[in-house]
């Protein structure tokens, strides 16, 4: 039984904030509905009974995900904060071009263009309030659109959106490339 909550928490970890269904449970890892359930009920067990865990297990509109406890909030706050994490992944700084130069759009969209999931990019740009979700797409899903905010603009020295290197004389992949590694030189090290 053991093997199979490794597996439950593997699985919620990858998933993050998208969370899973019991459905999507069942099918992965090719157990019943009610092992689902009594898997789950366990692992929430185990998190909420161990002062030593620093995650609870949550069931948010049917679908469980991995969250922090609430009584660490205080330390999460602080490892925002801490002025010495100023930097940015790589991953980070191709999702805040993307947003930047295609906003608003969603994380679906930026997945495509990045070929990658982009989750963690994303938490981090939302944690450091370089961009913050501005609505939803109309329709099936009801996706978060990303934009930049306004400390985008102070962070990168920028005036408007506007004042962005111009994406309109770009030919060739290798100009694109090129373009980027000048964003990525300019701004990578803030």
């Amino acid at each position: 039984m053991s093997k199979k909550l490794g597996i439950l928490e593997s699985l919620l970890f990858a998933a993050g904030d998208q969370g899973l269904s019991t459905k999507q449970l069942t099918e992965v890892m090719e157990i019943s509905h009610i092992e689902a359930l009594n898997l789950l009920e366990m692992l929430s067990d185990s998190y909420e009974k161990s002062t030593e865990r620093g995650i609870v297990l949550l069931e948010l509109a049917g679908m469980f995900q991995l969250a922090t406890k609430k009584e660490h909030a205080a330390y999460l706050r602080k490892l925002v904060e801490v002025p010495g994490n100023t930097t940015l992944s790589q991953a980070s700084l191709e999702t805040l071009a993307i947003v930047a130069y295609r906003q608003p759009i969603t994380r679906m969209e930026i997945d495509d263009i990045r070929g990658v999931k982009t989750d963690g990019p994303i938490h981090t740009l939302i944690a450091k309030g370089l961009i913050m979700d501005k609505g939803r797409v109309e329709g099936a899903g009801r996706a978060k659109l990303y934009v930049t905010t306004s400390e985008f603009l102070d962070c990168f020295g920028l005036n408007k959106l506007e004042d962005l290197p111009s994406m309109d004389n770009i030919e060739s992949e290798e100009m694109i490339q090129d373009e980027m590694d000048l964003f990525f030189d300019r701004f990578g090290g803030k």
